[in-house]
């Protein structure tokens, strides 16, 4: 099964947590649903623009194993309207944040940690309503603090 032309669903719900700990991780209809949005928003856009692979470190999450991984408690990752990405094969993560924070419609676009030059990886979310924020943020340190990006 496909979200997307270059997500699989296992990609998408894949958790090492989730296995060691033997959490369910299965989205319902309107998270799978959000999941597609996200998908076809964000992801495939800058899978296409940039023609590279691109890891996803974190998509769908169940309440549950959200919270065993002390995750947000209003994550989107929980609606199935959030994703995590690495880039791969000499793309960036500041190229994806770019991209994206400049050329896509977006709920939240998070600079996650890493430093001045390059995030550890790239949040992106998007809600599947369609009213979205764009509001970038950057997280500065390993316990969660959000500040308004500025270039």
């Amino acid at each position: 099964m496909k979200i997307s032309k270059n997500i699989t669903f296992k990609e998408a719900t894949r958790s090492n947590t989730a296995i060691k700990k033997g959490i369910d991780n299965n989205p319902n209809e309107t998270q799978l649903k959000a999941m597609v949005i996200v998908a076809t928003m964000i992801f495939e856009p800058v899978r296409n623009h940039f023609a590279k692979q691109i890891r996803i470190n974190s998509f769908f999450r169940s309440v549950e194993l959200n919270k065993k991984i002390g995750g947000s408690k209003t994550s989107q990752h929980c609606e199935g309207e959030a994703i995590d990405m690495d880039g791969l094969e000499g793309l960036t993560n500041a190229e994806i944040f770019h991209y994206i924070k400049d050329n896509l419609n977006f709920d939240q676009l998070i600079w996650e940690f890493g430093n001045d030059e390059q995030p550890d990886w790239v949040h992106a979310s998007y809600n599947s309503n369609g009213i979205n924020r764009k509001q970038v943020l950057k997280a500065y340190n390993t316990k969660p603090t959000y500040r308004n990006y500025e270039d």
